[in-house]
């Protein structure tokens, strides 16, 4: 039942209702035309100033891509479906390389420049806020990775039979123009033509591959949102196991031909890991599961939706930290870069748990194993002194403090409310973002709301404050 209604209120609506007459009879409102407006070159992630743009959300990608990888030419047309947020003059993508051959905005040729990144597009005439639009970009070259000092290469990345795509935090403009930033996610479409015998894995669902003139489309679905950073594509001459969970969700895992005795494990223990899961962190949240060994061995593994990519031999705990993403960080991604705590840590935490109810030590026991650490050991001083989990540097997110600290936080939270109220929080924490972003304060506030406990000062000793915490 709404609330009943003050005079006063009725009075104001009532004003508020003739002002709106008045303003529709006014011929100089009849005669207002929109003013037009560029949008902004990033959504204001101090971490990646120019990564994301303003002024329009992504709703839907279809990336049509003609790929050989002898050469590794490649030649493409990305075509995003988007609304206008703003009245918009004009609107950035972002493209860190590649040649831009013709940029369509609803079908007419658009100008377009490029600065940096920035791929700036000025359509024929101003787009309306709140009515959709679509921009086609046919683009292509040699891609190539770009490199971050914490993780080394990352996007687009050969292998001896073909290459793999793999975009955290900042790759996936190094592929395909994009609004790169997880703040606004997208459906997808993935088609990709290759040479026949070379297969294409990537997000989602796949549909029958389509044969002609000596080259194979394939084509993948991903039907629920995904962040730009998640898109992934491998490439070559994969071998694949299918199957499927304890609940029925569909398995399809992938390993080049030089890591193919890997298969059998990644598979059984992806299955493994997402049957437990779901007990912990509650439904799934995508229509297929699975995973994917890549041909060359690099420094890191990725959460890339549904799918994570192995660029190594995974053991249980990688497996099960990859997946535990797929809750923590995919379905429910940060807003903002420096709160990467959220996924990494709860990722971590993940680790921790599943040793704690399959035999092996507790996660208090592993938070003490951290916290009694000599200052002698390699990662004290990056652990406790150089950044901090809540805010750990735009350069060095993947180092030490997200992870590791950022697991504690979650021990010293479950320590703090009981088990009761913190597992109800995980859960409850996935079901409230689904599909969504987030960010810390609104994590602390469901917190504090579920246990009926004030704890900024837990989260601000833990998360923000340099030096190993005494108390909390």
């Amino acid at each position: 039942m709404p609330p009943r209604t003050s005079t006063r209120t009725r009075v104001a609506a009532s004003l508020t209702a003739s002002a709106c007459l008045l303003a529709v009879a006014s011929p100089a409102s009849a005669d207002a035309r929109p003013r037009f407006a560029p949008g902004a070159a990033g959504v204001g992630d101090r971490y990646f100033p120019l990564e994301g743009n303003g002024g329009y959300d992504v709703l839907h990608y279809d990336l049509g891509l003609d790929y050989t990888p002898s050469s590794n030419a490649l030649k493409a047309t990305a075509t995003l479906s988007a609304r206008a947020t703003q009245n918009l003059s004009r609107f950035d993508l972002d493209l860190k390389q590649l040649k831009v051959t013709s940029v369509k905005v609803n079908g007419k040729r658009a100008r377009f420049a490029r600065k940096g990144q920035e791929l700036v597009v000025t359509p024929a005439k101003g787009l309306r806020k709140g009515h959709g639009f679509t921009v086609a970009v046919a683009y292509g070259g040699d891609p190539k990775p770009v490199n971050r000092p914490d993780i080394g290469k990352y996007g687009w990345i050969r292998t001896p039979d073909g290459a793999y795509a793999v975009s955290e935090p900042d790759g996936g403009s190094s592929w395909f123009p994009s609004n790169d930033h997880p703040s606004d996610k997208a459906t997808y479409t993935f088609r990709v033509t290759v040479p026949n015998g070379t297969q294409v894995l990537s997000n989602g669902e796949r549909s029958p591959v389509v044969t002609k003139g000596g080259r194979s489309t394939f084509t993948w679905n991903e039907r629920t949102p995904m962040a730009s950073y998640l898109a992934m594509l491998a490439i070559g001459k994969y071998q694949t196991l299918t199957g499927r969970t304890k609940t029925g969700v569909p398995v399809l895992t992938g390993a080049s031909p030089n890591r193919t005795t890997e298969l059998k494990a990644l598979h059984e223990n992806t299955i493994k890991a997402i049957d437990w899961e779901e007990t912990v962190f509650g439904k799934y949240p995508f229509r297929s599961v699975g995973g994917i060994r890549v041909g060359v061995d690099v420094d890191f593994s990725l959460e890339t939706q549904g799918r994570p990519i192995y660029g190594f031999s995974p053991d249980m705990a990688t497996v099960v930290h990859e997946l535990a993403h797929q809750w923590f960080g995919d379905t429910v991604s940060v807003r903002r870069w420096p709160d990467i705590w959220l996924n990494e840590g709860f990722a971590t935490y993940a680790e921790w748990l599943y040793d704690e109810q399959h035999g092996g030590p507790t996660a208090q026991a592993t938070f003490d194993k951290y916290y009694n650490q000599p200052k002698s050991w390699k990662y004290y001083d990056a652990l406790w002194n150089r950044n901090t989990a809540g805010d750990p540097g735009a350069q060095t997110m993947f180092t030490v403090p997200p992870y590791y600290r950022g697991g504690m936080t979650l021990q010293a939270l479950r320590v703090r409310i009981g088990d009761r109220a913190f597992f109800a929080l995980l859960k409850t924490w996935v079901a409230q973002h689904r599909n969504g972003d987030v960010s810390t304060p609104e994590f602390v506030r469901l917190a504090e709301k579920i246990s009926h406990k004030k704890l900024d000062g837990l989260f601000r000793t833990w998360l923000y404050t340099k030096g190993k915490p005494a108390k909390w």
